[in-house]
């Protein structure tokens, strides 16, 4: 059972909300003692209190000593190391009291998590429009580019995200990937994405089974990129091509795993077909090599007042925009 909307919540900390966390039945002495129980790989609660972090369901900074009773609400926010920060910017296409729409750039997460905080776009929104109740509507990868919208008011959100769970969203990506002579496009691509118990990261594979992925794949136009990095290569090895991607589904990671099991993996991708060690805390991405996939278009009618909406990114991807055709 989901809990219930608290009838108060903390003001924004540059742009990041506060966590909540409940007690439950649990008997502990103290605050500290729940705290240091509960999120035992933080090791700073002492000076987090001292400073007054944490604070009660009213607002109030809550002392380390405080008496720590069953069902009791507390507030606190998350204290990460410094971020990179992440050089491009987030571009705003559309708002209005429910929606805002941006042209987001490869490289910047969605939301909040791991060791992404005030490097998202939620954060970087909500400092930007001062809008405490955003929520996404859909998410984007970190790094992939384009169209993401987001619900600005809690009473109408659940009509936009049902928009997704009923299919009545039209989305329309592009990529450039490896190119293959041998397959015929248009292709409507039909497989069964699932992810292995043993896969350590959320890396999707095609099995054998009914489908619950599907993806439209279609040719845009060839390109080819000749690079010192391929010395000893024909033209032919180096052969890429622009597609466009219409997901009729929305499986995790159901472009990038589609693409890499017909062999087409996207350029730039550091999860297929191999997985690429994690940056090092606090080490900056080749910014210069970006993941070639772009959601190009959303579209879909309006479920507040029926109107269509479409909207379109602005970006190019890297290669499509400086490599010419043949």
């Amino acid at each position: 059972m989901a809990r219930p909307e608290p009838a108060w919540s903390p003001p924004l900390r540059d742009g990041v909300s506060a966590s909540r966390v409940g007690v439950g039945a649990s008997h502990f002495p103290t605050l500290l003692d729940f705290l240091v129980a509960r999120f035992p790989a933080i090791d700073n609660w002492s000076a987090r209190l001292a400073r007054g972090d944490v604070l009660d369901a009213s607002g109030q900074p809550v002392s380390a000593g405080a008496p720590c009773l069953p069902g009791l609400q507390f507030w606190y926010w998350r204290d990460p190391p410094p971020e990179p920060r992440v050089p491009f910017d987030i571009d705003l296409l559309h708002q209005d009291e429910h929606l805002v729409v941006v042209d987001k750039p490869h490289f910047l997460a969605t939301l909040p998590g791991g060791r992404h905080l005030r490097e998202t776009v939620l954060v970087r929104l909500k400092q930007q429009l001062g809008i405490d109740s955003l929520a996404p509507m859909h998410r984007l990868d970190r790094d992939t580019a384009g169209v993401l919208a987001f619900t600005v008011q809690p009473a109408t959100r659940g009509a936009y995200q049902s928009l997704l769970r009923e299919r009545k969203v039209h989305k329309v990506y592009e990529a450039v990937a490896a190119w293959r002579a041998d397959l015929a496009l248009p292709l409507l691509c039909r497989s069964r994405l699932e992810q292995p118990p043993t896969t350590a990261f959320m890396q999707m594979q095609v099995v054998e089974g009914e489908a619950n992925a599907q993806t439209l794949i279609e040719l845009i136009g060839r390109v080819n990129v000749p690079s010192p990095r391929f010395d000893g290569n024909s033209v032919e090895a180096l052969a890429l091509a622009h597609y466009r991607l219409t997901p009729h589904t929305g499986r995790r990671h159901q472009l990038r795993a589609q693409m890499n099991a017909l062999g087409l993996p996207i350029v730039g991708d550091r999860i297929y077909p191999r997985l690429l060690p994690d940056l090092a805390p606090g080490a900056e991405p080749d910014y210069s090599q970006p993941l070639q996939l772009l959601a190009r278009e959303l579209s879909f009618i309006d479920p507040i007042d029926g109107r269509q909406r479409s909207f379109f990114s602005r970006r190019r991807l890297q290669h499509a925009a400086l490599v010419g055709r043949v």
